[in-house]
Formats: C-alpha cells, sequence, structure tokens
C-alpha cells in the first residue's frame, strides 16, 4: 500500500499508486471511513487482500453525472452502496420529516446523498456505461433484494435490480460473494452468467436452467393482494437460513425473472479473524478534516465488534434477512490484538467503549442441531420462552472481558450494544450478571424490553413483561450488595403493530409505578424486510394469517407516544384525549394513581368542580402557607 494508506479517492491518487485503471469503483452513500464498522470498508479491503484494486467515489453529487466517473471506467465492474443505513432512514424520521443531520456525512451535514441513493447512483452509471456490470450490496440493496413495501412511497415496490438497472445483489453480510462474484468477471465471464453465487440475488429471462426453486406470488398479484403479499414475505422469512434455505423466485413480466439464491454461508471464526486483520486506516479521510470530521467515527472508534448474527428473533429487526440468525464470532486473540491497538491512539482515554455486535451476549451457538440443520424454521430460539435445546452460556465472553481489562492502559471495558435480558435470565450460572454490574456498567444499563403489554409483546417477538420485571428486581439486587447506583434505561416503542390505547395506558400506568421518566421513546418505523412492517402493511401476522389491529392514524400513534411521557406538560392534551377515548377517566385526577390532573374549572370525571365537593370525594385541602396566610391578611 502506498500514499496515505488510505484507498484511492482521486486520479492523482491513482497515479500515485501506481494505478491505470481500477479493477473496481465503488460508490458509496456514506462519507469514506476505513473503519471495519462500515461495510464499504470491509468489502474493498476484502477485495483488495485477494489482489483487486478498489477506489472510492464517496458522496458523488447525483445532480451531476460526471461525478461518478472522476476515477475512469473500471477494469471489472462498479460497486454500489447506500451506506451503512437505508437512505430513506437515514433521510427521514418516522413522521416522514426530514432529519436535520447526518453522521455519516462531513460535518454531520444533511444531504449529502439522494433518496433511494442506491437507484440513483446505479442509474447515473447507466447512463455513462450501458453494460458495465453492477454490483450492488449494503443494508439497503440487502433489504430492498425481492417486492417490499415501502413506507416512504406507501406501496409496494420492485425489487431494487428492477428499479436500479444493477446486474446482481449480493446480499447479506458480502465477503464470500464478492470474492467469488469478482473472481468470475476476472476470468473473464459475462455478468449476466454468474448465476450460481449463493447470497447472490441476479435477473433472468427464463428459468429452464434454473435448480430447485420455490416460486413467490408474482409483482402483480402481491401489489394488488395484501393477503398474498403477507404469504410471500413469510417465504422469504422461511428461507434466510444457509443449510435450509431454498432459491426463490419472483415474476415481473413475460421475460423477467428475479432470482434470489440460498444465503452465503456464515464466516468461520478464523475468516472472521482475517476479516478484522486487514489493514484498515480505523478512521475517515483526512479529507474531511477541515468540514469537521465523521461524527458517525465518535460511536465506534473505540469499540470492538465480537460477534454478528442474532437468534434473539425480535420481529421489528432485519437481522434475519441481513446477518441471519447464526451467530459468528471473533476469536479472543483477534479481538485482544485489535484491543492493544486501541491502547496505541494518541487520544484514547483508557476506556474501551463497548465489546458487542447485534446483542452483546451472543458468544456462541445457539443449539447443537444447529450445526448441522441450520435455524429452525418455525421456531424462535427466545420466543415465546428459550427453548429447550438452547445452550446458555455466557463463559466465553466473561473470559474474553476479563482478559481485555487487564490490556496495559485500559482503565474499563464498557458494554453498550444491547444485552438480552430474557437470554441472561435463563443463565443458572449468574457469575456474568454480577459481572456486568461489577465491572461493566457506566452508571446505567440501557435494555429493550420496547413495552410492557404481554398483547404488544406477543407481536414484537419479545418475552413477557414478568421476564423484565425478574432481571430488573436481580439488577437492583446485585448493585445494591456492590454499593453501586446504576440504573436501567429502558427503550420503549409506541404504536408497534396490535398495540391498542389500552395497551399504551398499561405501559403509562407501569411507568408511574416504576418511577420511570423516559427522556426519549421511538415509535415504530415500517423500515424493509421485517415482520413488524408485514403487518402494519397488510393487517395481518404473515405467521398465523390472522387479523392484527395497526395504529396507522398520526392522530392515534401521537396520543401513544405521548402517553408514554405523560408527565411533559406539552403532551397533556394527547394524554387526556387518550384517556377519555380509552373510557379511564379514572386516570384523570388528583389520586396518586392518576396520570394527570384536571384542568382548572374543567373538573374531574367524577363531577369533582370545587373545593367542597374534592373534599367529599377525600381529597385533602391544601396547606395554608405562610405566603397564602399573608395574602389574605393583605401584607
Amino acid at each position: 500500500m502506498k500514499g496515505n494508506g488510505f484507498l484511492p479517492i482521486s486520479a492523482a491518487d491513482m497515479a500515485r499508486d501506481g494505478i491505470s485503471q481500477l479493477d473496481f469503483v465503488y460508490i458509496i452513500g456514506d462519507a469514506y471511513v476505513d473503519h471495519p464498522s462500515f461495510g464499504h470498508a470491509i468489502i474493498s479491503r476484502v477485495l483488495q487482500a485477494e489482489g483487486y484494486t478498489v477506489g472510492i467515489i464517496a458522496q458523488p453529487d447525483w445532480k451531476d453525472k460526471d461525478s461518478i466517473n472522476i476515477l475512469g471506467e473500471p477494469r471489472l465492474g462498479f460497486l454500489v452502496t447506500g451506506g451503512n443505513m437505508d437512505s430513506m432512514v437515514n433521510h427521514y424520521a418516522v413522521s416522514k420529516k426530514h432529519r436535520k443531520t447526518d453522521a455519516y456525512s462531513p460535518g454531520g451535514v444533511m444531504g449529502k446523498r439522494p433518496d433511494n441513493a442506491v437507484v440513483c447512483y446505479c442509474n447515473m452509471i447507466r447512463r455513462l456505461y450501458p453494460r458495465k456490470p453492477i454490483i450492488i450490496g449494503g443494508i439497503e440493496a440487502s433489504l430492498r433484494r425481492l417486492a417490499h413495501y415501502d413506507y416512504w412511497a406507501d406501496k409496494v415496490k420492485h425489487s431494487i435490480l428492477v428499479d436500479s438497472g444493477a446486474d446482481i445483489i449480493s446480499y447479506g453480510m458480502g465477503e464470500l460473494s464478492i470474492v467469488e462474484i469478482a473472481d468470475a468477471l476476472g476470468s473473464g465471464m459475462d455478468v449476466s452468467d454468474i448465476t450460481y453465487v449463493k447470497g447472490t440475488v441476479y435477473k433472468a429471462t427464463r428459468l429452464d436452467m434454473t435448480e430447485k426453486y420455490a416460486v413467490l406470488p408474482d409483482y402483480d398479484t402481491v401489489t394488488k393482494s395484501k393477503k398474498a403479499y403477507a404469504e410471500s414475505f413469510y417465504t422469504q422469512y422461511c428461507n434466510t437460513d444457509y443449510i435450509s434455505g431454498m432459491r426463490l423466485v419472483e415474476k415481473y413480466r413475460d421475460n423477467l425473472y428475479i432470482i434470489q439464491n440460498p444465503p452465503a454461508r456464515p464466516l468461520s471464526q478464523s475468516e472472521m479473524d482475517r476479516v478484522y486483520a486487514l489493514p484498515y486506516m480505523r478512521t475517515y479521510h483526512p479529507s474531511y478534516e477541515a468540514a469537521g470530521g465523521i461524527p458517525a467515527i465518535s460511536e465506534i472508534k473505540f469499540s470492538l465488534v465480537s460477534n454478528r448474527g442474532c437468534f434473539g428473533g425480535c420481529n421489528f429487526c432485519a437481522l434475519t434477512f441481513h446477518q441471519g440468525r447464526i451467530i459468528q464470532t471473533r476469536s479472543h486473540k483477534s479481538i485482544l490484538i485489535e484491543a492493544e491497538k486501541l491502547t496505541k491512539e494518541p487520544d484514547f482515554k483508557g476506556y474501551i467503549h463497548d465489546v458487542g455486535g447485534p446483542t452483546a451476549n451472543f458468544r456462541g451457538k445457539a443449539c447443537e442441531k444447529q450445526q448441522t440443520h441450520g435455524v429452525c424454521v418455525n421456531k424462535q430460539c427466545l420466543f415465546p420462552k428459550p427453548c429447550k435445546n438452547l445452550i446458555v452460556d455466557h463463559s466465553d465472553y466473561l473470559s474474553l472481558l476479563g482478559k481485555l481489562r487487564e490490556i496495559p492502559g485500559v482503565k474499563k471495558v464498557f458494554i453498550r450494544s444491547g444485552i438480552r435480558f430474557d437470554y441472561l435470565m435463563a443463565d443458572e450460572d449468574d457469575s456474568f450478571f454480577k459481572e456486568l454490574c461489577k465491572n461493566h456498567i457506566s452508571g446505567q444499563l440501557k435494555v429493550a424490553p420496547e413495552h410492557v403489554s404481554d398483547n404488544v409483546l406477543r407481536y414484537m417477538g419479545k418475552p413477557e413483561v414478568s421476564v423484565f420485571n425478574k432481571f430488573a428486581d436481580k439488577y437492583k439486587r446485585y448493585n445494591e450488595k456492590i454499593g453501586k447506583k446504576q440504573y436501567l434505561v429502558p427503550y420503549l416503542m409506541s404504536s408497534h403493530p396490535g398495540s391498542t390505547l389500552k395497551d399504551a395506558i398499561c405501559l403509562a400506568e407501569y411507568l408511574r409505578d416504576a418511577g420511570i421518566t423516559p427522556e426519549q421513546v421511538q415509535d415504530f418505523y415500517p423500515t424493509p424486510s421485517t415482520i413488524s412492517t408485514c403487518m402494519y402493511y397488510t393487517g395481518l401476522d404473515p405467521r398465523t394469517m390472522k387479523e392484527v389491529y395497526v395504529p396507522t392514524n398520526p392522530h392515534e400513534k401521537a396520543m401513544q407516544r405521548a402517553l408514554i411521557q405523560y408527565k411533559n406538560p406539552k403532551n397533556y392534551e394527547l394524554v387526556r384525549e387518550a384517556l377519555v377515548k380509552a373510557g379511564r377517566e379514572d386516570l384523570i385526577g388528583f389520586d396518586k394513581k392518576c396520570l394527570i390532573r384536571p384542568k382548572k374549572g374543567m373538573g374531574t370525571p367524577g363531577g369533582v368542580k370545587n373545593r367542597q365537593s374534592l373534599a367529599k370525594a377525600g381529597v385533602p385541602k391544601k396547606k395554608k402557607t405562610i405566603r397564602n396566610i399573608h395574602k389574605k391578611k393583605g401584607k
């Protein structure tokens, strides 16, 4: 590697590195950050390790067609990703209002990428290079690989392959499939013949050469029938495992089929280690320094990725479709080597901010059967109860954390990525629980019960609230024992499919009794390729095909959200309206169980309108104060 160690971003960089023509030009929706927490960094470094040259065009000006041509025509093809987030999620809050900042852009400035970035970038390439291979990947392409409901357009959209004009989707994490695609292109194979790579989606005009497959309802059918859409989605959901997953075919017109090959296999531990040992610069490109850098780096610069995949199975999460349910881990040696590198950074203060992944305390296989039969198609590991075959073991993670604490220069090792409290509660050995409280929390632990109504939790794929209550009690007990004041900060979600006003009030009452005042509340966000989004669009639970109540009216959603923050004076009118509408006027009054008080002169629902009637109702009089006495005497 020559120059400043970063991949080429200009013709001058190519000349510096002695490159006359790149093998691949990688167009990305994020700024260029050469860190393994960014997908574009991993894919480009993996290709480089295989002998391919890759140049980066970050956040090209979509209004200028020449902006994607600054590195010239690549020898083998273009790679395109929208970034670490779906570009629509990056741009819009759940209210569909524009976000004000973008943590993945220089200085946090919003507007550096277009809506539907992958489609936009690919269309730009196609206008200049009609026949050059285009391979798309990342979260935006991965979760839109087949017909999908788009919340922002409020309709079912095509596979992203149709609208983008790209040739292949490398879905999931992509390290294995991208190398196989690159090798095929490098051998001279036409991109239209690369139909065999696992973890890819491609276009075809005929099916006679396609091996065993399952046929999904065609595009026209799923746009007209929500039932057909739900059935199609669940078929896709049941085919996300690399062992049991089938090839899927979706028809668009007489001569166009979108074909999804089975998922690529998970990386082995040695393969994961090699990926994270590649020569990343571990920061953003220096060209962004003048703009204030890239805000997202602050979240991950001193954090360590320990695992991938998640068998938690939350219905509002797309991990099943992207990383899969098989846990993949790095070795202790690999993580310790990276941790030692962190201690050499000039701005390292002794604190490792996180050691985790999608779920921090998953460090091993879910069960023995999974190794040979794949994940269960119609069962979850933790929902509704932990499976009897589930291996619950924190010993490896506990050992890793202990080793990290012993590294010279490390003062503290925190865990900030998600802890599955139901998995923790299923462990009969409390060693990790105790160690968590003693050494790995910075004053507060963020956990995600999401709701407290068992009705809503069933639709979320989360454990019953009793599990969270037992966890909270044990957490409090252990902290008291070691003399630490460390709090639980629950993540809560409003307006999830299945949640009625009654359920929202149930949550408000729970918060009242627990003395919790949430500072932030997340409205359910219907992002592509989740079970919950399918429920939101169709009103059907795709697992059972039974109807689900879905709060879609913006005003009702506002009421549900306001109930979680019922103490905020700004929410008073919404909370009062919700309580009246739900027939819970008993929660408007002066009793300690009430959520809000009646407005002056309005009275309480029981007809209490003055101090005399309040006394009859058993409400104590206001105590006389010095100020009141003086006021009556004219003083």
